[in-house]
């Protein structure tokens, strides 16, 4: 079997939030999320992108919005498989199982955006179907949250608590200089 990288909404819509005052936990993750599709194009191993596109044609996520194209540092090359969804999970409403489990996939390996929305729901339903999955904390955007009672939770502790969530029962944690090194060997 084999191991695909699945970048999850790394689209400019994220930076477009980030510029408008909410900072990230990681502001490098662009930079990690480019190491490891580098690794993973020049091994020669599946890489598998998943864009979200939104319905209220308001959203920057929206298709019809210029913020809802990848990255510079994250865009599908020839031949990489693309996924559109519109919910959370990169599982619902999308054809990523059959994808990935027809090309004999049942490593994943999940970076991209948001840690507690869009990967960490991903990240759950792909350990519930059985693949064996690694969640790159540190090529995760995610952003800072405002609890019922105003409170402002910090980003970095967003992801703690995200990433606290998923290790062991969903997922591996792992960083980026972890799974280099694993692509390397």
């Amino acid at each position: 079997m084999g191991t695909a990288l699945v970048v999850v909404d790394v689209q400019k819509a994220f930076v477009a939030d980030r510029d408008e005052g909410y900072p990230w936990a990681n502001a490098d993750a662009p930079q990690r999320i480019a190491d490891l599709l580098a690794a993973f194009r020049a091994a020669g191993l599946a890489v598998v992108h998943v864009h979200h596109h939104g319905t209220d044609p308001a959203d920057n996520f929206h298709p019809g919005n210029p913020l809802s194209v990848a990255m510079d540092e994250a865009a599908p090359l020839a031949g990489e498989t693309l996924v559109i969804k519109h919910g959370s999970s990169a599982f619902i409403g999308t054809d990523l199982e059959a994808v990935l489990r027809g090309a004999g996939l049942d490593r994943l390996v999940l970076a991209g955006g948001a840690a507690n929305y869009c990967v960490e729901s991903t990240a759950r339903m792909a350990g519930d179907l059985g693949f064996a999955t690694t969640v790159v904390g540190d090529a995760l955007i995610n952003f800072q949250k405002t609890l019922r009672d105003g409170r402002v939770m910090p980003p970095g502790d967003v992801l703690a608590m995200t990433l606290a969530n998923l290790d062991g029962e969903f997922a591996r944690i792992a960083t980026t200089t972890e799974v280099l090194a694993e692509v390397a060997a």
